[in-house]
Formats: C-alpha cells, structure tokens, sequence
C-alpha cells in the first residue's frame, strides 16, 4: 500500500489544499500518483459544506467559503490539526460507511491512547466526548467522493479557541457543545499527528 504522508509545518491556504487533493484525486484515478494522507493547519477560516444552512451564521459579519465537501458549517484555524486524505475505495470495498467507520475508529483509538474516551453518532457524524455531563464534540469529518476515491478529511480540536465557534451554529447542531483535548486534559500532544498517522494506515490495512 503506496500511501504519501505529507506534514506541512506552516499554514496551508485553503484553496491551495482543496486544489492540491482534485489534482491528486485525478492523477491517482489514472495510476499516475500514490494515496495521500496529509496533516496541517488552516489559518482562521469558516467553511460550509454542501448541506450548510444560511441560518447555521449566526454573526452575520463573518466570511464563509463554501466548498465541496459534505457536512455544514465548521470553523478552523491555529491549534486544530487538519488530516486531509485522497484514498481509492476501488482498491478496498467500495463502502463509504465503511471508510467513514475507518476514520472515526482511527480518532477514537488515537484519543484513547492519550487516556481520553471519545464515541461515534449515528445521527450526528462526527467524534464526541462526555464532558461533565455535556456531550460535546471534538473532532469533525466531513468526506466527498469521487470515482470511488475519496477526499477531503477531518479535524481535530488540540489546542484552539473555542470562542471562534460562537459566530456559527457548528455543522448544524445546536444542543451540544464544541471542545479541545487541551481543555479535557491538560498534557503533551505534540506527538498527536504521528499517532493518528499510524492508526489510519493500520486501519486502512486491514
């Protein structure tokens, strides 16, 4: 299994990072590039999905770039890992909730490891935490497909401000919170993106 891991250290454009995965996808589809899997940050950014709703803008002063992926509305900047992916399901099965399985099993184990329980929803996609008494979520996925290749990826809250959720409704649910691992628990993370690195691929390998 021929999968590219790429670790941007500065900020990556979003558009940059959306244009670099279609390229990608494209060149992959065609036999001609590796599988990606590629870790960074965004700058301060609101992004809205294909099923966004205008209600979900709660301050209306704030710039939205709506993009191609599924899911609502997010925010993301400094302090949220970002782990893009560009995976071919035709060399797997073909079962995006199976992939998406793959992705959630991959947060919950690499949580688990920093001692740090975490659970999956049905009804609302994405990894979620009990804290005290308030389910709350801490990482968002949000997946397109395309000849059976799948793109986009998911984010995970480590250290960011939790403040910049304020001026959205994020991804369209309202009765329950938004938090950071720093926040849960106080420790070190920095080997984070290394441990979740290896997780995905042993889940992608099996």
């Amino acid at each position: 299994m021929n999968i590219e891991i790429k670790k941007s250290k500065k900020p990556v454009n979003y558009e940059y990072a959306k244009e670099f995965m279609e390229k990608r996808l494209l060149e992959l589809d065609q036999n001609k590039s590796n599988e990606l899997i590629w870790t960074l940050e965004h700058k301060d950014l609101y992004t809205a999905g294909t099923s966004y709703d205008e209600n979900d803008i709660i301050d209306k002063s704030i710039d939205i770039l709506k993009t191609n992926r599924g899911g609502k509305i997010t925010y993301h900047g400094p302090g949220q890992l970002i782990c893009y992916f560009v995976i071919d399901l035709k060399r797997r099965k073909k079962d995006i909730r199976k992939f998406v399985s793959i992705i959630e099993n991959t947060i919950i184990e690499t949580l688990k490891y920093y001692n740090i329980d975490s659970f999956s929803d049905k009804e609302n996609i994405g990894i979620w935490i009990n804290e005290n008494n308030k389910i709350k979520k801490i990482a968002a996925i949000g997946v397109r497909v395309s000849k059976w290749i799948a793109y986009h990826g998911f984010s995970i809250n480590i250290n960011n401000d939790l403040k910049k959720y304020n001026a959205i409704i994020p991804c369209g649910i309202k009765d329950k919170g938004i938090t950071n691992l720093k926040q849960i628990k106080d420790q070190n993370y920095k080997q984070f993106e290394n441990k979740l690195i290896d997780y995905f691929i042993s889940n992608l390998s099996n």
